[in-house]
């Protein structure tokens, strides 16, 4: 998968004929939390509707979108890099990823493709997901990884950071054990009846896993030396994490390439 903010350009095809400052040495960028604001709604809705957690559908968009910046974002409002597999009859865009014109989602608005990643994630391989609370974004961080979202060892901690850096856990909603197992045994529900209807085609079809190289900062560690290890120039660098100033903090974890 290409970095967030690749801009290969492709052909869409029917079905039917700022820049800001960073905020603290954590990283937070007006970019980001634009896109928080912009967003935070529809996650919520997403949460209140499945139980996944409001600050990791963010979290997950705010990187494999660069802050709504990508190329998918922005000519196909698909903030979640979700292919054309599967059931999908709507519009499509062409975009060098694993092959030269690889088939990606196009949708109407940004809030139909934080409502298709719910139902990406409504499926046998994530199902012991929705049986945490709803406010459990460190639990379903690493059962993300475990499922098989994401290749990078480190995912789990960078979804965390961000959380933990733009305070998205203000979003999620704790939930007592019964409504736990209630919410639980409707989704189960769903899942049972997406399995009967929908054509088995292998995930990696419909979404390959994130594949993201993840760098922690270390003591002597600028952003100039990060970069130039990476092979990446401090504007490619900064713009893939949301970043307007230069200064990082030891622990920082950064997307170096994706």
């Amino acid at each position: 998968m290409k970095s967030p903010q690749g801009k290969s350009q492709g052909t869409i095809t029917s079905s039917t004929g700022r820049t800001g400052t960073t905020s603290g040495n954590r990283g937070t960028s007006v970019s980001g939390l634009s896109y928080i604001e912009k967003y935070k709604g529809i996650a919520i809705e997403e949460m209140n509707k499945y139980g996944i957690p409001a600050s990791i559908k963010l979290a997950q968009a705010i990187l494999e979108s660069g802050n709504g910046n990508s190329d998918l974002a922005t000519r196909a409002n698909n903030h979640f890099g979700i292919k054309c597999g599967g059931t999908w009859s709507g519009r499509s865009v062409t975009k060098s990823d694993d092959n030269p014109n690889d088939c990606f989602r196009v949708y109407d608005n940004p809030e139909q493709s934080f409502r298709d990643h719910s139902q990406f994630l409504l499926r046998k391989r994530y199902e012991k997901l929705f049986q945490l609370s709803k406010n459990d974004y460190k639990g379903w961080a690493r059962g993300l990884k475990d499922a098989g979202y994401a290749t990078n060892p480190r995912y789990p901690q960078l979804l965390i950071d961000l959380i933990e850096r733009y305070n998205l856990q203000q979003y999620d909603i704790p939930e007592r054990k019964t409504e736990v197992v209630a919410r639980a045994e409707k989704v189960d529900q769903i899942i049972e009846k997406k399995a009967e209807v929908e054509p088995p085609v292998p995930v990696e079809e419909i979404k390959k896993p994130v594949a993201m190289k993840i760098y922690e900062v270390k003591a002597s560690d600028t952003l100039t030396a990060i970069a130039t290890k990476n092979n990446l120039t401090v504007a490619a660098l900064k713009e893939m994490n949301g970043l307007t100033g230069d200064a990082v903090s030891v622990g920082q974890l950064l997307v170096v390439s994706k």
